[in-house]
């Protein structure tokens, strides 16, 4: 089995790639831009007969080649802009890479399957597109509308609608996954576990939107990756799945774990202005894929971020 991976490069999609490499026999190709948030360079020389890696935009027309060439039976799509903070600076490039980019690569994908009639895609999205919860309201379904509030959720929810229309319109095999946020190996240090990880660590301030009072549910990302193996294999095209860690806290409760299992003062926690538009709580309700596919996390918050500090101190930031 062949399978392309696009954002294979980045933290999500890097451990996607490891996940299949470790545990199945498939050939992986990799198309990832390298951005700045990119792993760059990830090696994996034990795997060098099943792994190819192709430095290219989605948007580009090159990728054409890549699915002619190659023949995956499976394409799976990562790339995108994800920074909160920096769609909210910088909207365009946002537009750019998970709209205009994310809608030439479907176009893409589309054309390949008229042309060789298999293959299932699944895209990867975000529980953001649906807005924000109040403290009691209930978590987010496969069936709860869509209200984005910010440019990055809005981005994200805007190629949702395009995967589904075209799975809709062209018969595109096509399946979605909404997740939580992520954390673990490999993560971009802009996020708010490895920044207070790498902040802590050199004794400082750890920044803190609002009151910290603002409430996440984490997903540890080797949970995530085997939930999306086993969408890609056994879920069903044209569905949606909503995956979640079944945890949720507030961020000041993340920063207080962090550095009470690194031994540093709770005084480093700095309260900063609140991020505009900072959505209150997301939480994902994920009996839909638990009842239809058996999936469950494994992780605990607790065991996943001794996990994830582990590896920071072993690898650096």
């Amino acid at each position: 089995m062949k399978i392309l991976v696009t954002g294979g490069s980045g933290f999500i999609g890097g451990n996607f790639v490891r996940y299949i490499l470790r545990n199945t026999a498939w050939h992986v190709i990799n198309v990832d831009a390298l951005t700045y948030a990119a792993i760059s360079p990830i090696q994996y020389e034990e795997y060098d007969d099943r792994y190819i890696f192709y430095k290219s935009d989605i948007g580009d027309g090159y990728i054409n080649n890549i699915l002619d060439a190659h023949q995956p039976d499976y394409i799976i799509n990562f790339a995108a802009e994800t920074h909160v903070d920096n769609s909210i600076n910088d909207p365009h490039s946002f537009v750019k890479t998970n709209v205009l980019s994310t809608y030439n690569f479907i176009c893409s994908v589309q054309e390949y399957y008229k042309k060789n009639g298999h293959v299932r895609f699944l895209h990867v999205s975000t529980d953001e597109v649906y807005g924000q919860l109040n403290y009691d309201d209930p978590a987010f379904t496969e069936k709860s509308p869509y209200a984005p509030n910010s440019p990055y959720s809005a981005t994200k929810a805007s190629s949702d609608h395009l995967v589904r229309a075209f799975h809709h319109t062209y018969g595109l095999p096509a399946i979605i996954t909404n997740c939580s946020n992520n954390y673990g190996p490999y993560q971009h240090t802009e996020k708010l576990i490895p920044k207070i990880i790498s902040n802590a660590l050199q004794n400082k301030p750890v920044p803190i939107y609002g009151t910290g009072l603002n409430i996440r549910d984490w997903l540890y990302v080797e949970d995530h990756c085997e939930a999306l193996y086993n969408v890609l294999i056994n879920g069903k095209i044209g569905g949606k799945y909503n995956i979640g860690g079944k945890t949720e806290v507030t961020n000041l409760f993340v920063a207080t774990a962090i550095l009470s299992l690194l031994n540093k003062p709770l005084e480093l926690i700095n309260f900063v202005e609140d991020r505009k538009g900072h959505d209150f709580r997301y939480a994902i309700n994920t009996s839909h894929i638990e009842k239809e596919l058996g999936w469950y996390p494994k992780h605990t918050f607790g065991i996943g971020l001794q996990k994830t500090i582990e590896w920071y101190l072993e690898n650096g930031l």
